[in-house]
């Protein structure tokens, strides 16, 4: 998983309530288990009409955010299902933090599990976002992970609360597979303790 330190890039205004995962990644979508190529379906009856063409007033198509790698949204992001490919296709689109006034349980942990940065603000600090992400591409939004902070194309400096461990997880790009690594001496000698205590096992 990519470490997450700063980021400093375009952020989309996406100002809507509950946006749940079926809307993120549709259903027809989840038969893969491979984490790449889903960026393309993201948000994808949105996104596109049904023969296939953009729709031009979705944000995402929009030129000022095709390369947007924030996105701000509205109260409850995530919820719905618990399906995992919803991290995986936001990321995959190229988006690596998502703020919002507050994220469904399952969806916020699966985020830090896949290298995206939830930030959960207040209602009133978001609008200051959301109307900073209208400016378009030219206003441009910084995170920080490790001092904490959001801040704005014209300087403002929001600060967020994260979880310590999270924390650490995302600036050391740890998943559960990383972390165990992390303890791989203990693990190696403890099986050759095993292996010498109960050889027949």
């Amino acid at each position: 998983m990519d470490k997450f330190t700063t980021l400093t890039g375009v952020a989309a205004p996406m100002p809507m309530v509950n946006v749940d995962t079926d809307m993120i990644i549709p259903k027809q979508f989840l038969k893969t288990i491979r984490r790449s190529g889903l960026g393309a379906n993201l948000f994808d009856e949105m996104r596109f009409d049904r023969e296939g063409n953009e729709n031009p007033e979705f944000v995402l198509n929009q030129p000022a955010y095709r390369k947007a790698e924030i996105l701000v949204g509205g109260e409850n992001f995530g919820c719905g299902s618990s399906r995992e490919h919803a991290p995986w296709a936001i990321k995959d689109f190229g988006i690596s933090c998502v703020i919002a006034p507050s994220f469904a349980d399952i969806f916020y942990n699966n985020c830090f599990k896949n290298g995206i940065l939830p930030i959960a603000l207040p209602q009133e600090q978001v609008d200051v976002l959301m109307k900073d992400a209208e400016k378009g591409e030219n206003a441009r939004m910084s995170i920080d992970l490790e001092a904490q902070t959001v801040t704005t194309s014209d300087g403002e400096v929001i600060s967020f609360e994260v979880d310590p461990f999270k924390k650490h997880c995302l600036l050391n790009g740890l998943d559960d597979i990383g972390l165990t690594m992390e303890h791989v001496s203990a693990i190696d000698a403890f099986e050759a303790k095993h292996a010498v205590a109960q050889p027949w096992a």
